[in-house]
């Protein structure tokens, strides 16, 4: 089992790779630290589909389980797929159907925010937007 004291940037990356795992697409790691009070980052993904989003965001559940034991406070929109939301405190993780995150615009909303650099080894399977 691995550690499970990651550190909050560690965990949001990890939640990245684990949504490029299942091919999400537009990936962006987020430092909101300066500007919530609420969580330390945010992880921003899209899927394709409805099925994409919700293999995408099992991926970053069972992954951080598995591997991390680490457990999310809450998952809300799993059943949809539409828009997921994954939140382990420290990092909440969305996870959207392309159409919905460009309706909802959290890139936007989120615009101050330091994006964090995503390893490339990460990356490789990610297709451009």
């Amino acid at each position: 089992m691995g550690v499970p004291n990651l550190q909050s940037e560690q965990r949001a990356l990890l939640c990245a790779a684990k949504a490029l795992d299942k091919k999400a697409f537009n990936v962006r790691v987020l430092d909101v630290r300066n500007l919530s009070s609420l969580t330390d980052f945010l992880v921003l993904a899209s899927g394709g589909s409805d099925r994409q989003v919700q293999a995408a965001a099992e991926s970053v559940h069972l992954g951080l389980k598995k591997e991390h034991d680490t457990m999310p406070l809450g998952i809300e929109g799993m059943r949809e797929g539409r828009w997921v939301l994954i939140d382990y405190g420290d990092v909440m993780v969305h996870i959207f159907h392309e159409p919905v995150r460009e309706f909802y615009d959290l890139d936007g909303l989120w615009a101050e925010a330091k994006e964090i650099e995503i390893p490339e080894s990460d990356k490789a399977s990610q297709r451009p937007a």
